[in-house]
């Protein structure tokens, strides 16, 4: 390997060569190895470490998938193979029992959100069988119920309506199954190349928002079905739909006093189980399950009453009042979906929004309920699960589905083990199908409604959320406000749309406008109780010792505006006279490098003075945006500020920088060194966590010290590095040796309770014998050796000896450097030994 690299070497130079391409551009040292200075470690006592950069080569690699990748993704495409060989009876019956329940839900809830969608109620039911039935195999939840959800059947609904307008010979339930194999290819492409982190994009507030207008907005456009309402569209935007309801309230029907009785029935049946498990917390597990199913009740109940009145009027306009009417037994709609050009051009308009509905709402939920119940959901993989279920769901019918919130809170509470609870659902969902569409003849249309309305009632946003999110961030209450708005006098898709838009504008803005600060040193002690140690007299018999946080004193850095809430009366010191440290806060990229270095310039010119005195002291000489004092005016006299010696950045806020951004600190680099002419001004660069983030700005000429004046030879210069043990009691060897020690010393000390009474030894026998042996396992350890043979090593590269672990290594740095130089001005606050 070394001569084929050795030639990849020499050919690349020759390449570079001819193509004047300058390998060492801004590396004035020619190579990464620095000889010159005092360190103060020795070769002796301190471990040599040269810190490589990183190649191409090996970014390439990392992020190309090897055989063992690709083999991994194939397993965790069906994660029910990581669990279904250990399935159990217990399992099973926790299975079953929420299977069971959801199945009770679900019915009648598909077919209300069937209607919502526009289509007849069998394809909610197709929708729903489809979704509990394919998601098992691909889920990452044990909670999900994938189905059939108000929000993406409204937007169905909207898509069925518009096209019924423009192509009336397209069925509606053709388009929805198109709509759902679109939007479900898009989704599981996305899933299957792990871009599953996309959705992070979509904040709590822009959900929130979404969920709460798209609830009212359905809530309020069922009003007129629960009514008996006619003559105007529930389509049209919430607060028209208002307006016509309250125009068109007298012509309510006996739909009324079915709907409303409901929707009744269903929030006290909730209040008194609710109650009743409040004051009876041992029958809580009874009355949760009463409440669960009181759904599946209210539809038998009014279904019997609507029997009873409407069996000797079938006829649709006989009926009393408004009712399902015939639902096809079986899978009567089973057949491969027709997609084409035409019927995509007929929904392209809404597919971003029902890719963003069938997303959110499922992660959101997804991830919440994983949070409850204490796993870890993957979103990549969760949308290869809705993506799949939409793609094969219109084989037998089904319209867009993802998971739905009621649902699976009702299966989470129920006792689910494992994602094969969808199974029972879907044998549930099955005999409905083909065993009860008789029986839903005669379910009221107004009841539904009632369903509908309870149901997303729960996805409204309650005031103390909305307080809570006040008291964390009141813009984005704004945006929630917004997005609800928005919803309300338009309609769901523009609400989406508003709240995610508003959400990345007020991420980019933060990053745009992200405020550095200049920062301070304070000493600090840690308080044990009510002692300060290090100063109280409880610990003056204890010697100081640098490594213990009990009685040694440390260095913070805190904003010397203050703007952070740290207290006021502590007064961050001032580095040194000419030195300053400054704090990056949003990272540090190309969108805010400019907003940075402008405030830091800007302060810096404020606070210091020229180097040389004679600079621009002629009035033909200033430049123009420096032009001095009017004519008869005095020089202003700046000899009591310091001259600029260094500048300490604190990259810990800072992952990554971009060409943009480190030409913009060469120019600031460039900038300062004019005003500091003839000095160079040192810079120091503290908590750098990426080594691509380093290597960008070693490129630059950034790390090691710049040379004097326009000499391309070092003055000596004084390096300092901060190390660490390798061994020595402080060390992680030491830590785990004494473990190990104390381990066995207790299992010593059992053995010797339990063995019989012939082998019994006296206590005083036992106890000398346990100190003797463990005082030889310290003895005789590694770990615990003396002072003088620990051994330490530095934690960065020496290569680039201005690139420091920490501030106050960068400080102590600065400093040492700076008293090295020529001293014409006093020494200020705080520049003692750091």
């Amino acid at each position: 390997m070394a001569p084929e690299c050795t030639m990849m070497d020499r050919i690349g130079h020759g390449l570079a060569k001819i193509l004047g391409i300058k390998l060492q551009y801004r590396n004035p040292q020619g190579s990464d190895d620095l000889s010159r200075g005092e360190s103060v470690f020795s070769v002796s006592s301190a471990d040599t470490f040269v810190e490589h950069e990183p190649t191409s080569w090996e970014w390439i690699r990392d992020i190309t998938p090897d055989a063992r990748d690709l083999g991994r993704w194939a397993y965790n495409l069906f994660p029910f193979t990581h669990w279904i060989a250990r399935y159990n009876a217990q399992w099973l019956a926790g299975d079953l029992v929420a299977g069971i329940t959801v199945g009770a839900v679900v019915v009648p809830q598909s077919m209300a959100y069937a209607g919502l969608a526009e289509l007849e109620p069998q394809f909610g039911l197709y929708s729903s069988f489809m979704g509990v039935l394919i998601y098992w195999f691909f889920a990452t939840s044990k909670d999900i119920t994938i189905g059939p959800v108000a929000v993406m059947s409204t937007i169905v609904g909207n898509v069925v309506n518009k096209v019924a307008e423009t192509h009336p010979e397209i069925p509606g339930h053709v388009v929805a199954s198109a709509l759902a194999i679109v939007a479900g290819g898009i989704i599981c492409l996305l899933g299957l190349i792990r871009a599953g982190r996309i959705v992070e994009f979509i904040s709590l507030t822009a959900i929130s928002a979404f969920m709460t207008g798209s609830a009212i907005n359905i809530a309020v456009g069922q009003v007129p079905a629960l009514m008996g309402i006619t003559g105007f569209s529930n389509r049209e935007a919430t607060y028209k739909v208002v307006i016509n309801t309250l125009k068109h309230l007298g012509g309510s029907k006996k739909d009324a006093a079915m709907g409303l009785s409901a929707l009744l029935f269903l929030y006290l049946i909730r209040f008194a189980c609710t109650f009743s498990a409040r004051k009876m917390p041992q029958r809580q597990k009874l009355f949760f399950f009463l409440s669960t199913l009181r759904t599946a009740f209210i539809i038998l109940l009014y279904t019997l009453i609507s029997y009873l009145v409407n069996r000797h009027h079938r006829k649709k306009s006989e009926n009393v009042f408004r009712i399902l009417g015939d639902v096809p037994r079986g899978f009567q709609n089973a057949a491969v979906p027709t997609i084409n050009a035409t019927i995509i051009k007929t929904f392209v308009s809404e597919l971003p929004a029902s890719v963003i509905v069938l997303l959110i709402e499922h992660i959101a939920i997804a991830k919440s309920f994983g949070r409850v119940n204490n796993y870890t959901i993957d979103p990549s993989q969760e949308m290869v699960a809705i993506g799949v279920t939409n793609l094969l769901g219109p084989f037998l019918g089904a319209y867009p589905a993802t998971g739905s919130f009621s649902r699976t809170a009702i299966k989470s509470k129920a006792g689910v083990r494992t994602p094969f609870a969808g199974v029972v659902t879907a044998v549930l969902v099955l005999l409905a199908i083909y065993a009860l569409p008789a029986v839903f003849f005669y379910i009221p249309n107004s009841v539904l409604s009632a369903v509908i309305i309870h149901a997303v009632g729960d996805l409204i946003t309650p005031p103390n959320t909305v307080y809570q999110f006040y008291r964390v961030n009141p813009i984005e209450v704004i945006i929630f406000f917004a997005g609800v708005i928005v919803t309300v006098f338009t309609n769901i898709e523009n609400g989406i749309y508003t709240t995610i838009s508003v959400s990345l504008a007020v991420l980019l803005f933060r990053v745009l406008f992200a405020k550095g600060r200049f920062v301070g040193r304070v000493k600090i002690h840690s308080v044990v109780g009510d002692h300060v140690t290090g100063t109280d007299s409880k610990y003056a018999d204890q010697p100081f010792d640098l490594n213990d946080p009990e009685t040694s004193t440390r260095n913070i850095f805190l904003p010397l505006e203050h703007d952070d809430g740290s207290n006021p009366q502590i007064q961050p010191e001032s580095p040194y006279p000419g030195v300053f440290i400054y704090r990056f806060s949003e990272g540090y990229n190309y969108p805010n490098a400019n907003h940075y270095l402008d405030h830091m310039v800007h302060v810096i010119f404020k606070e210091t003075r020229r180097t040389n005195h004679n600079t621009n002291m002629r009035l033909g000489d200033r430049p123009w945006n420096d032009p001095g004092p009017r004519r008869g005016q005095a020089l202003e006299d700046h000899s009591d500020r310091p001259t600029l010696k260094a500048v300490i950045l604190d990259f810990s806020s800072v992952n990554n920088v971009d060409i943009t951004s480190v030409q913009h600190l060469i120019d600031v680099r460039n900038q300062l060194d004019r005003y500091a002419a003839p000095d160079k001004v040192d810079w120091h660069l503290a908590c750098i966590n990426n080594r691509w983030t380093k290597r960008a700005l070693a490129s630059a000429g950034f790390g090691y010290p710049t040379p004097a004046g326009d000499s391309t030879v070092y003055e000596r210069w004084k390096p300092l590095f901060s190390v660490a043990e390798i061994g020595g009691k402080a060390s992680a060897a030491a830590a785990a040796q004494y473990r190990e020690n104390e381990s066995e010393l207790k299992q010593q000390h059992s053995l010797g309770k339990s063995g019989s009474r012939d082998r019994e030894i006296s206590k005083d026998d036992a106890a000398s014998s346990e100190v003797s042996d463990y005082a030889h396992n310290i003895a005789t350890s590694k770990a615990y050796a003396t002072a003088t043979t620990r051994r330490v090593a530095v934690v960065q590269g020496l290569n680039r000896p201005l690139f420091h672990v920490d501030l106050t290594s960068a400080l102590q740095s600065a400093i040492a450097n700076v008293e090295r130089r020529p001293q014409d001005e006093p020494k200020g606050v705080g520049t003692e030994s750091v």
